[in-house]
């Protein structure tokens, strides 16, 4: 124990402030540093014993994973979100590096999973094509918010479509909002463009990847749903059962308790009291849910996921928790396939017996 170090690092554009404690929790060095390569990872070879070490989540997080790791025992990107300790008291780099490094000693820190190199450029190139989509359909909001502003509806797509453009634009009047709106559809047309590339090479990525044989037996997932559940999950193993990976998903129900114990003939029981329900947990993967969700929406029309759904509205369920079930369907089974690198089988969604084996 007094050969460990845990070292808390607060990670800024210039500068990096680290605290390292020993094993009792005494503050045996402080320093500031460059954010640089050479310089962290001479300040790392340089401490001795097993070192520890952690520092928040954020935009160099990956790079600082990928340098560090090597050079420590152990090393946690924390979860800045689930550190509530860190709100508490004086607050300075210097306080903050050294509550890090305690968090760390107690075992108190929530870690980012970083995953492996394996998939680098997946995830990069899944990045290019989220972001295009995002930035595509914000100027397409911004196209109809023109119209709408001038009381024109715009129901549907063909807004966008270059055949039926100058008919748009001749109804808007005012010179000015032409000139702002021609410059909005040469930026859709660029983004649309840069889109198409961006969609080529997840799909050329992703079919390099073992995951995609096992997962593309599975109906209402392509490639580029596959593509995002491979750069996000990364690994299957992360999550011990459905019930771990439903959250992360943002499937997760919210549960809350009170009184659960009553004493009854002077033993004490559990209350029979029913659990209460908060809706779905927050904190989530947006991509993660978007895909899930977009995948139940396509599979509620189309064997062999449709007679599941049918059921369950034949059942008096309401459409959106419908869904919501056959998303988790979905995504259970996704987890199961993938970790087994079994074949999907359309045959075990009619049979409970076999389906509850194959989403345990």
């Amino acid at each position: 124990m007094d050969k460990d170090k845990y070292v808390g690092m607060d990670v800024h554009k210039a500068m990096t402030v680290v605290a390292v404690l020993d094993g009792s929790g005494r503050l045996v060095a402080e320093a500031i540093i460059e954010t640089r390569a050479e310089t962290i990872k001479d300040f790392v070879r340089g401490l001795s014993g097993k070192i520890h070490l952690t520092f928040e989540e954020g935009t160099q997080s990956a790079w600082l994973h990928w340098l560090i790791k090597p050079l420590v025992a152990e090393l946690i990107v924390c979860d800045p979100r689930r550190n509530k300790l860190m709100a508490v008291g004086n607050k300075s780099d210097k306080v903050d590096a050294k509550k890090l490094a305690e968090l760390l000693r107690s075992g108190s820190l929530k870690g980012v999973y970083h995953g492996d190199a394996g998939t680098k450029k997946l995830k990069e190139v899944v990045r290019l094509y989220l972001t295009l989509m995002s930035d595509a359909i914000r100027v397409m909001n911004r196209i109809k918010a023109i119209y709408r502003g001038r009381g024109i509806p715009t129901t549907g797509t063909a807004v966008y479509r270059a055949e039926s453009r100058l008919d748009w634009i001749a109804q808007i009047l005012d010179e000015g909002s032409r000139v702002r709106l021609e410059a909005l559809y040469r930026q859709l047309d660029f983004l649309s463009e840069q889109r198409k590339h961006a969609r080529k090479e997840v799909v050329t990525e992703v079919r390099r990847h073992a995951a995609y044989r096992i997962l593309i037996q599975i109906p209402s997932l392509g490639p580029i749903r596959i593509a995002i559940i491979i750069a996000v999950v990364v690994s299957p193993h992360r999550f011990r059962t459905k019930r771990q990976f439903w959250p992360y998903c943002g499937f997760g129900v919210v549960t809350v308790t009170s009184a659960d114990y009553v004493t009854i003939d002077g033993k004490i029981s559990r209350s029979n009291k029913p659990v209460g329900t908060r809706g779905l947990n927050r904190n989530y993967n947006r991509h993660l849910k978007a895909v899930f969700k977009d995948a139940a929406q396509y599979a509620s029309r189309k064997p062999p996921f449709k007679q599941h759904y049918d059921q369950l509205i034949a059942k008096n369920m309401r459409k959106q928790m419908a869904m919501l079930t056959l998303a988790r369907k979905i995504s259970a089974i996704t987890l199961a396939v993938w970790k087994a690198e079994d074949c999907f089988d359309s045959g075990r969604l009619s049979d409970p017996d076999k389906l509850k084996e194959v989403v345990a």
